[in-house]
């Protein structure tokens, strides 16, 4: 397992980064403890979470992610082993009528969210704290092109900035970073650290698989030349690449049987590149699976790759992955794919 430094920080992270939006429903406590039992022995030492996790979100068990995090820190004793990353949500009603915050990321938003967060976490700091989507209209959740909305503007980033600046002065977070953010967010996040002196951003996490590599198009530039680290998730794009959803099946127990509101990747040209991937990896011997997420780990812009996993199986591939390494031809094919499929499920 490689490790990392998080951009201009001490902070090393394992190139597998393990997500846990499932805990607190679809997985109970033992589940979700072996699971970081098991990725903390097998060299994985970065947890993502979110205080809005589990998902499908639901005010009943906003927060039920964390708290079971908490739970295992209290139970093992092994926080100081992980690097911990979470997450303050974005605009929507679960900020809004949940949580009652008018405005996403204000400064007492974010102070308020960080607090509750160390609480269920059960921990005094959080290592990379990040904001879950931007306080604004833009094109992320699906939304491949932009539509102006600035009616819809939340709090100011240099208000989100500076609250966190707070924050990591007092200790509470090592690290900051954005999520489901565009080119300009971050550019405009990075100005405001060099010009009005507030914390850096040392991280971007978004959507990057093989159905949904918009992240190249100006995003990866911004990355690599400004040196922020790149946190894609959903790498196997909803477990679409085992094939099991093939033919409209929906297996039972599967996400997407109980959760069929998670449709993105399931556009007309997203099932056709699903199967002609799923025939190229057959082709060369690996397993579909396998192969999405080698391609992402071994993508040169990215950092760490935040996978989850239903079941202990799942994990173990996840992890696995990291051993894998796709030799030129494969990638090569990949790519003509891409080209006749770019982009399928932004």
């Amino acid at each position: 397992m490689q490790h990392r430094k998080l951009a201009k920080t001490d902070i090393s992270v394992s190139n597998i980064c393990l997500g846990t939006m499932t805990y607190g429903r679809d997985l109970d406590d033992a589940a979700a403890f072996a699971q970081m039992d098991y990725a903390l022995d097998h060299d994985v030492n970065f947890f993502d979470v979110a205080e809005m996790y589990p998902v499908p979100t639901s005010p009943d068990d906003q927060g039920a992610s964390e708290a079971t995090l908490g739970r295992w820190f209290a139970k093992t004793g092994r926080r100081d082993e992980v690097v911990l990353a979470t997450k303050v949500v974005g605009p929507g009603d679960m900020s809004k009528q949940h949580l009652g915050r008018d405005f996403a990321f204000s400064r007492s938003s974010i102070k308020d969210a960080v607090e509750q967060s160390l609480k269920r976490l059960q921990t005094d700091y959080i290592d990379l704290y990040q904001l879950h989507w931007p306080d604004r209209h833009t094109n992320c959740f699906g939304r491949l092109n932009y539509a102006h909305k600035p009616e819809q503007d939340g709090a100011q980033l240099e208000e989100s900035l500076a609250a966190l600046t707070e924050l990591v002065e007092e200790g509470k977070l090592r690290a900051i970073g954005l999520s489901n953010e565009t080119p300009w967010g971050l550019m405009k996040s990075l100005n405001l650290a060099e010009t009005k002196g507030m914390a850096r951003v040392a991280s971007v996490q978004n959507p990057f698989n093989l159905l949904n590599r918009t992240a190249e198009v100006g995003l990866a530039e911004v990355m690599h030349r400004e040196e922020v680290s790149f946190l894609p998730y959903s790498p196997l794009a909803f477990g679409v690449f085992s094939g099991k959803y093939f033919g409209g099946a929906r297996p039972e127990g599967a996400r997407m049987t109980r959760y069929p509101v998670f449709a993105r990747y399931f556009t007309e040209n997203g099932i056709k590149a699903t199967e002609a991937y799923h025939a190229l990896a057959k082709a060369h011997g690996i397993d579909p699976c396998m192969m999405a997420l080698a391609w992402v780990n071994q993508h040169p812009v990215v950092t760490s790759n935040i996978i989850g996993a239903s079941t202990m199986a799942q994990l173990e591939m996840d992890i696995a992955s990291a051993e894998v390494i796709l030799s030129d031809e494969l990638l090569s094919a990949i790519d003509e794919i891409h080209t006749r499929f770019p982009n399928p499920c932004p």
